[in-house]
C-alpha cells in the first residue's frame, strides 16, 4: 500500500491540473471499488469547480466549490493518470502501478483553469481503493478521519508530543509508531528507516523511550526528528520507488536508493563505523528491517 510520501507526491502531481478546473463530466465504469460509489457520484461532481486538492494521512481530499468533499484512497494498486497536453502518472510507488485500460474505473473530464481539456483517470487493478463523500463542515468527523493522530510532516510532532503518545505503552516501538491513532500516515518503510536513523530497536517497548517525569527525553526528541526528516526526504525524492513512473513534470524519484535498512536484509549497515548487518524480522505480520549492532 502506498505510504504517505507516495500519496503526497500524487497530490502534488494532481494539484496543478485539478485546482481551479471545472469537472465537465465523470465516467463511472463500475458500481464499486473497495466500497460502493455514492449513489449520486456522477451527478454530484458534474459541473463543479475544484477548489483544492489536499491530503490527510493517506487520504486525498478533493475540495469543491460546495459540498461534498471527495475522499479518495489509492488502496494497494490504485493510481491517477493525467491525460491532456502532457501525460503522466504522478506518484512513485514501491510496487508497480497498472496501466491496462481495463482497470480504468473512473475518468474525470476537466476543463483546467487555463481553459485546456484534461482527463484524470483512476486505475486500480485490485480495486482496494475507494472514493467516498463527506460534507465539508464535518469532514474531520468522518469515520475514516476522526480517529487519526498527528501528521508526521510538521513541527507538531516533536519530542514532547512523542513522549506523551508513547508513555506507558508496552507494545513494541515499531507497532506503536504504526498505530494510526497516534501518528497518521506513517507506514512500514518509513518507520524502519526512522528507527534506524534514531538508533532505536523496533523490538523495544514503546514506553521505554518515554518518561512520565519529564516533558520529553533525548530518545523521543531524536526519534521525532528522524521521523520528520525521513518523510521530508522521501517526499522531496518523490516516494519510494521508480519502476517506470514519473512525476507530472517527468522527473524521477530516487529515495529507494537511499534506504538504509528497508529491504536490505543481509547487507552491511550503512552507519559509519557500525560494522553490523541488516536483519529482517516479522512483527504483526509485517517485515521489519534493522541493525541489531547499532539499534538498541
Amino acid at each position: 500500500m502506498p505510504e504517505l510520501p507516495e500519496v503526497e507526491t500524487v497530490r502534488r502531481g494532481l494539484q496543478p491540473v485539478m485546482e481551479g478546473a471545472r469537472i465537465e463530466h465523470v465516467e463511472q465504469r463500475r458500481p464499486d471499488l473497495r466500497f460502493p460509489f455514492p449513489l449520486d457520484f456522477v451527478q454530484a461532481l458534474g459541473g463543479r469547480r475544484i477548489e483544492a486538492v489536499g491530503r490527510r494521512a493517506k487520504y486525498l481530499l478533493v475540495h469543491l466549490d460546495s459540498d461534498p468533499v471527495l475522499i479518495c484512497h489509492l488502496g494497494m494498486s490504485g493510481s491517477f493518470r493525467i491525460e491532456g497536453p502532457e501525460e503522466a502518472t504522478p506518484g512513485l510507488f514501491h510496487h508497480e502501478r497498472g496501466k491496462s485500460a481495463a482497470h480504468d474505473h473512473v475518468v474525470f473530464h476537466l476543463r483546467t483553469a487555463s481553459g485546456e481539456a484534461a482527463r484524470i483517470v483512476f486505475n486500480d487493478p485490485r480495486r482496494f481503493g475507494f472514493m467516498l463523500f463527506s460534507d465539508g463542515a464535518h469532514l474531520h468527523e468522518h469515520p475514516l478521519l476522526a480517529g487519526l493522530g498527528v501528521e508526521p510532516t510538521g513541527n507538531a510532532l516533536d519530542g514532547a508530543l512523542l513522549n506523551r503518545l508513547l508513555a506507558g505503552r508496552k507494545a513494541p516501538l515499531k507497532a506503536a509508531l504504526l498505530d494510526q491513532r497516534l501518528i497518521a500516515g506513517l507506514g512500514n518503510i518509513y518507520v524502519s528507516e526512522a528507527l534506524w536513523r534514531a538508533g532505536l530497536s523496533p523490538r523495544r517497548p514503546a514506553g521505554s523511550i518515554a518518561s512520565p517525569h519529564s516533558t520529553s527525553t533525548a530518545r523521543t526528541t531524536v526519534l521525532s526528528e528522524a521521523i520528520r526528516a525521513v518523510i521530508a526526504d522521501a517526499i522531496a525524492a518523490g516516494g519510494s520507488s521508480l519502476r517506470d513512473y514519473v512525476h507530472a513534470d517527468g522527473s524521477l524519484g530516487y529515495f529507494q536508493h537511499a534506504f538504509s535498512v528497508y529491504d536490505r536484509e543481509g547487507e552491511p549497515c550503512r552507519r559509519a563505523g557500525c560494522g553490523g548487518t541488516v536483519s529482517r524480522i516479522v512483527q504483526s505480520g509485517r517485515s521489519t528491517f534493522y541493525c541489531e549492532a547499532c539499534q538498541h
